[in-house]
Formats: C-alpha cells, sequence, structure tokens
C-alpha cells in the first residue's frame, strides 16, 4: 500500500520526526522469513545490493535470512532504500 503525498505537501514522519517510508516493516519482515532465501524482503525496501548478496547466497544459508526478518518485524529504526523509517 503506497502513501502518495502531493507535491509541496509535507512529508510525514514518526514521533522522532523521521521521514516515514510508503513500505512496510511488517511486510519486509514476513517476506525475509519466508522468502528471504532469495532476498525478497531487501528488495521490496529497496536495498537491492543486499537483496542481490541474499539471493547469491541462499540467505545467508537461511540464518541471514531469519536474522533479518526477525529484525524487521521487532526494530523500529529499519529503513528503506532512501533512508525513510518503514512503517510499523
Amino acid at each position: 500500500m503506497s502513501h502518495p503525498t502531493a507535491p509541496g505537501a509535507p512529508q510525514p514522519v514518526d514521533a522522532n520526526g523521521r521521514p516515514l517510508s510508503d513500505k512496510s516493516k511488517i511486510v519486509a519482515g514476513v517476506l525475509q522469513l519466508f522468502l528471504g532465501g532469495f532476498g525478497v524482503g531487501r528488495f521490496y525496501t529497496g536495498h537491492v545490493g543486499m537483496g542481490i548478496a541474499q539471493l547469491l547466497t541462499c540467505g545467508g544459508l537461511g540464518v541471514w535470512a531469519l536474522i533479518d526478518g526477525v529484525l524487521f518485524l521487532v526494530s523500529n529504526d529499519r529503513t528503506d532504500a532512501q533512508g525513510r523509517v518503514l512503517r510499523g
């Protein structure tokens, strides 16, 4: 689900004033848990280089993908490729 803003409109921010992404940390976490061996969660957040690395290593033989998926779900500091905080 995308939340586009009109040109000149204020960008949505979190409680700490950091800009919010249009991507969800829940979606990213679930994608990483189930398809992390293919780097899908990283591709979803726009981190193409990390997605390719996970794809080539089968998600670090599953360990990297599992840890990454859990961190997406529990962390409030994960960002998209533009440095915006993922939505809850």
